[in-house]
């Protein structure tokens, strides 16, 4: 069962479990669908995270009790439904040991938990991983699951689609940064982002992708319609990249030449769950399907 808690007057906060999962994923945006689809009146904005959500209203248009009680009866419903989503597998291009990211994780060696190493080399051996392309084969081998975008515009919070046994594990660092190149790829936890603007940043830095994700401005060709690339429930599909191939992406984004592979799919659950690796390669034959 969720548990649903008031966040002040104007908020509901509802935690679907306290570890994160495919499962409770679904779970969580099924019952965003169901808040929007409902068009409650006094519901103001529905913001889905990795294993909760928040929903915040008018308490002068509907009781908060009124809604904590049509929220109970919307998770009914969620846990009925069947777990399959439309969405999107995308391939994101990722130059790791990039020099940039390389420059600025070692200008914050005294905040790390390894001060003589680099963090993909800290990630290696701490994961078990003899060397770091090792690691790096590990990191983009397998399909990620966007689970959250947030905590800064259009920064998506990625989940790595392998079992429990095989995932990886990071520790942020000892005191966050004040400097993160936009675009780097991070880890921590469990989870994989994007930094989509840069900025201050805890995550260990493993690389840097050339594919603009957030464009306020909206001046890249697929960015026109919503300046946010990512969306909850996309699929992504790391390809490292070295940086003569880095260099000419960068210069197709500038020209406006640049076109995300990307692929339309149905993924569920329960397929995922009964045969994982099976799942997984279907994903990656769609993506590269010609």
């Amino acid at each position: 069962m969720s548990r649903f808690t008031f966040g002040g007057d104007e908020h509901i906060f509802v935690e679907v479990d306290e570890a994160m999962s495919l499962e409770a994923f679904f779970t969580s945006l099924s019952m965003t669908n169901a808040v929007r689809a409902a068009g409650i009146d006094g519901v103001t904005e529905i913001c889905p995270a990795n294993a909760s959500f928040q929903i915040k209203f008018d308490p002068d248009r509907i009781h908060p009790h009124a809604l904590m009680d049509r929220l109970r009866l919307l998770e009914e419903e969620a846990g009925n439904a069947e777990a399959k989503l439309d969405t999107r597998i995308i391939e994101v291009p990722v130059f790791y040991q990039d020099p940039w990211t390389h420059e600025t994780l070692m200008r914050f060696r005294e905040r790390h938990q390894d001060p003589e190493g680099t963090d993909l080399e800290f990630a290696a051996r701490i994961n078990g991983y003899e060397t770091v392309e090792a690691f790096i084969e590990a990191h983009a081998g397998a399909p990620w699951f966007v689970s959250m975008v947030g905590f800064v515009s259009g920064l998506p919070f990625l989940y790595q689609m392998v079992d429990r046994s095989r995932q990886i594990q990071v520790p942020k660092y000892l005191r966050p940064r004040t400097d993160t190149p936009k675009q780097t790829v991070g880890y921590g936890g469990s989870f994989s982002c994007i930094y989509s603007v840069r900025g201050a940043g805890g995550y260990q830095m493993f690389g840097i992708t050339p594919m603009t994700i957030y464009d306020p401005r909206q001046e890249v060709p697929y960015l026109k319609d919503f300046m946010v690339f990512f969306r909850p429930g996309d699929i992504v599909k790391w390809r490292p990249i070295g940086r003569t191939e880095y260099d000419r992406i960068i210069e197709d984004m500038q020209a406006g030449r640049f076109e995300p592979r990307m692929r339309y799919v149905v993924f569920s659950l329960d397929d995922f769950n009964a045969d994982l690796d099976g799942t997984n390669a279907r994903l990656m034959e769609a993506l590269y399907a010609d």
